[in-house]
């Protein structure tokens, strides 16, 4: 159900450009960067922690950015900023896209379509690297959504270093297309599984940008 060019989610309205959830990485990094540079003027020690302790700061504050996204018309839209990794037929016909996110990725991710979240399932399981196979039995969050185009399913992948998903929204909500549904904090993938007859519009190696690059192909 794509909205139209004036339309907006309810999320996209301006609130802050840092994600939710960066809260317990991102206060105890910039509380010691911020101490150490008050003492920096009296304490060679502390100058010498201040560099590095800034630059950490800093680069936090760059891993959690959320910038507003206008979102793009058509079915199925990217869940993730990344790259796509793989492009697999499924046994039971849908076709699965899997998005790596690097840690400079932005790490939200968006709903690839209108509809009700009908279940939102944590399953436990290893931390390996997100662009290895055997990533798929990694820690996950697993997404049910009713659309217009039936049940849809994307899956939250955490890597060697993202050892949390962060859901933000809970069974039972509706959303409009492109609204934030959770993050995954560093390196991470993201899969979705385009029902059977849905042709896929991008390529294994394309970047894509969550909730601007399209999907799947008219």
């Amino acid at each position: 159900m794509p909205h139209s060019q004036t339309s907006a989610p309810r999320d996209l309205i301006p609130k802050g450009r840092l994600a939710r959830g960066a809260s317990p990485w991102l206060l105890p990094t910039v509380a010691t960067a911020a101490l150490s540079l008050v003492r920096a003027r009296g304490s060679k020690r502390a100058a010498a922690i201040a560099v590095p302790a800034t630059a950490l700061a800093a680069g936090m504050l760059w891993f959690f950015r959320d910038p507003e996204r206008e979102i793009t018309q058509g079915r199925v839209i990217s869940p993730a900023d990344g790259v796509v990794q793989s492009i697999m037929p499924w046994k039971d016909g849908r076709t699965r896209v899997a998005i790596f996110m690097s840690p400079l990725n932005v790490h939200v991710n968006r709903a690839p379509l209108a509809g009700t979240v009908t279940s939102v399932e944590h399953i436990p399981g290893g931390f390996v690297p997100a662009f290895n196979k055997e990533s798929e039995n990694n820690e996950r969050v697993v997404w049910h959504f009713d659309t217009e185009l039936g049940d849809i399913e994307l899956v939250q992948i955490a890597g060697a270093v993202a050892r949390r998903i962060v859901p933000y929204v809970p069974q039972g909500t509706k959303l409009e297309q492109g609204e934030r549904i959770g993050l995954i904090r560093f390196g991470s993938r993201v899969d979705i599984y385009l029902p059977e007859g849905v042709d896929v519009a991008v390529e294994v190696g394309q970047a894509t940008t969550a909730g601007v690059t399209r999907i799947d192909r008219d």
